[in-house]
């Protein structure tokens, strides 16, 4: 496909958002990105943002990302989309990856789990939940129907740790927003645990790029920076001062950080 200087410099990004939360925290940066004349698909997952479906309804890790599996397909053979993910979304993504990577040009994983090909992707799930203090969730309520040693099989953020701990250099506006908005969600970790879910062939080919978000107090910048160590991404860049919700507390210089990464993939 022939494309001009000014096709090759916008491209299609698909935002996949994060545990309890839906395609409306990615408000922000679809507007700075729209603005600058770029496409954009913001998607809610199974029973998250405004997705009908209820969490007793999303029986498997296959349900839950339903809604962003169909997008991939619905896709003309000959277009490829910058796949966004964040936080739990990085799961989903790597998922997309193992059954799109033709479609993909890049996937950039915000202060995301990023599951490597030689391991299940719950094994980076399970190495969070080790290294995370039961107190430092605060208000979270876990629900843990494969026994207390193993890790939650849903979760919710409560408005403490949404505030101290998510949003945490988010405006007081954002955090209300969420607290209005934020719906429970599986974390499907005996799903995860199969092996073969990513393979070398497939998600293994298409380039990955870690923005790392310093003051997050969820996934800390020593988690996120072993990540990286563990599965070498491509690329990593920093948003200095960023918490765990960069598209609300630096939405430009995420927008930004999005666009430098999309000048480098073509077509």
């Amino acid at each position: 496909m022939s494309l001009t200087a000014m096709e090759k410099g916008k491209k299609h990004f698909v935002l996949v958002h994060g545990a309890c939360h839906g395609a409306w925290c990615w408000y922000k940066v679809l507007a700075l990105l729209k603005v600058a004349g770029h496409r954009v698909t913001a998607l809610d997952l199974g029973a998250s943002g405004l997705n009908t479906k209820r969490l007793d309804e999303i029986a498997s890790i296959s349900d839950y990302v339903q809604p962003l599996m169909d997008f991939m397909s619905s896709l003309s053979p000959d277009e490829k989309v910058i796949l966004v993910g964040h936080s739990y979304g990085g799961i989903c993504i790597s998922l997309a990856m193992e059954n799109f990577p033709e479609k993909i040009l890049v996937a950039v994983f915000v202060s995301a789990y990023m599951p490597h090909y030689k391991s299940p992707p719950g094994a980076v799930i399970q190495e969070y939940f080790s290294r995370t203090p039961a107190e430092s969730l605060l208000d979270c309520k876990l629900e843990f129907d494969q026994g207390l040693e193993n890790p939650p099989t849903s979760g919710f953020f409560g408005p403490e740790y949404l505030k101290s701990m998510v949003y945490s250099n988010c405006q007081l506006e954002d955090v209300e927003l969420a607290r209005m908005l934020v719906r429970p969600t599986g974390l499907f970790f005996e799903d995860l645990s199969k092996e073969s879910l990513l393979t070398k062939v497939k998600s293994g080919t298409v380039d990955r790029v870690f923005v790392i978000c310093p003051e997050d107090k969820v996934m800390n910048e020593d988690f996120q920076r072993l990540m990286i160590q563990n599965y070498s991404p491509k690329e990593v860049r920093i948003i200095a001062s960023a918490d765990h919700m960069p598209m609300l507390s630096k939405p430009q210089e995420l927008c930004q950080a999005l666009e430098d990464i999309a000048a480098k993939y073509y077509y």
